[in-house]
């Protein structure tokens, strides 16, 4: 099974939500006018695209339909459908490795996924025949380290770590050296996952950059912010949060496939003009997979 087919059959609950919120709108009203509008406009609530994003979305719809003269209710439904497409491309979804070695810091709240999703990275990096190092600099909690450590096994990848409550920073620092010494291609550094105390946060993200840009100087960067599409737009305000603390250059989703709430990597890219770089559909370690706005689209319309 390929990745897409897992991605259609991880989004079946999403692809239920939006299609069938839309095709009923479609199915009653055989007029394109106001009111078609207006409901499709709360099927798409309905579906977790959120409000602001929704109202952007039919605007647009609107102008089109206009423009272009159209009558048809499918054609509204292709228009429909490339508007959504056209929003999740806005943004460079592409992973930035392009220099040896590569920097991924990987933030978010506890309990997402954050440390499976590095494990399951790394396994796809090695899997390519990348060299990868992960730094274990959530030293926060015990079990993150002990977590990390079994990913790091799982995958094949070695791993730098210290103990528990020491500084992330001088673990990240280590790591930046062993990634030098080793001729590593990807580092990937876990973090503590504590947003109640926004300041701490940013302080020690700042502190773990500077480490980064001192010692790897020019290094591709990407901080990536792990988010559970389960709690729909709980996740859009943790994006918010995070961003206003950290420069994120993109999305890490996980348990698409457990959620009709997949609507909201729409939200996510609108909003927070922030790129999904990988998805998460399944529990195996091939289950999390570079995003492709194209696929995303197409799996949620998909209804064959």
């Amino acid at each position: 099974m390929g990745f897409f087919d897992k991605l259609k059959s991880g989004l079946a609950k999403t692809r239920e939500s939006i299609s069938e919120q839309v095709n009923n709108v479609f199915s009653v009203f055989v007029k394109v006018d106001e009111e078609l509008f207006e409901n499709l406009e709360e099927a798409l609530i309905m579906a977790d695209i959120g409000v602001e994003t929704t109202e952007y979305i039919i605007e647009t719809l609107r102008e089109n339909v206009k423009h272009k003269h159209i009558t048809d209710g499918n054609l509204v439904k292709q228009e429909l459908k490339d508007i959504i497409s056209e929003i999740l491309s806005e943004n460079e979804c592409s992973v930035d490795i392009s220099t040896t070695p590569s920097v991924m810091l990987i933030i978010g709240v506890n309990g997402v996924g954050k440390t499976t999703s590095i494990g399951k990275i790394a396994a796809n990096y090695k899997q390519a025949g990348k060299k990868v190092l992960l730094a274990a600099a959530d030293t926060f909690r015990a079990a993150a380290i002990d977590q990390l450590d079994i990913w790091a096994e799982r995958s094949g990848c070695d791993i730098i770590k210290h103990h528990e409550n020491s500084d992330p920073a001088s673990v990240v620092f280590d790591a930046c050296a062993a990634a030098k010494a080793r001729g590593v291609d990807i580092l990937i550094c876990d973090t503590a996952g504590r947003l109640h105390n926004k300041k701490n946060l940013m302080a020690e993200l700042n502190k773990i950059n500077r480490v980064i840009e001192r010692e790897l100087p020019g290094a591709a960067r990407e901080t990536l912010l792990v988010l559970d599409a389960t709690t729909g737009q709980n996740a859009v305000s943790q994006a918010k949060l995070f961003s206003e603390a950290a420069d994120i250059t993109g999305i890490i989703l996980t348990k698409l496939d457990g959620t009709a709430k997949g609507g909201i990597v729409i939200s996510i890219a609108k909003e927070q003009n922030l790129p999904v770089k990988f998805v998460g559909v399944g529990e195996g370690i091939d289950d999390l997979q570079e995003f492709n706005p194209a696929d995303f689209a197409k799996a949620i319309f998909d209804e064959e």
